[in-house]
């Protein structure tokens, strides 16, 4: 775990409170999500979540970067491309994240 990471839980003895401080927030989870089973571009990303602003997506991908979640590969060609993939640990959300969208779809939308 790098540095930044480290910073983000260490004060936290609650393992919940651990975790949301890595993906907690409107977006990141949602980010995580979409590249569960993907490689995506930025715009790829983006067009699955058209409310979320283009200098918010980059904040939020920069930060999934940064705590190790995610990681972003670019390539040198003309036009640039850049491509995001989860990271092991990233991977690792993968069931929790899964059981939300099955409670979801089950308890809110099927109820609708």
């Amino acid at each position: 775990m790098d540095n930044k990471v480290e910073n983000k839980v260490e004060n936290n003895s609650c393992p919940f409170t651990a975790t949301i401080a890595l993906i907690g927030g409107r977006w990141k989870t949602i980010i995580i999500f979409l590249l569960l089973d993907h490689t995506r571009r930025f715009g790829e990303i983006a067009a699955r979540m058209p409310s979320i602003s283009r200098k918010v997506l980059t904040e939020q991908l920069k930060e999934l970067e940064s705590d190790g979640l995610i990681s972003r590969k670019q390539y040198k060609e003309i036009p640039p491309r850049v491509e995001y993939s989860l990271t092991e640990l990233g991977q690792s959300l993968k069931p929790i994240l899964t059981d939300m969208a099955a409670w979801g779809q089950e308890k809110l939308l099927d109820t609708v």
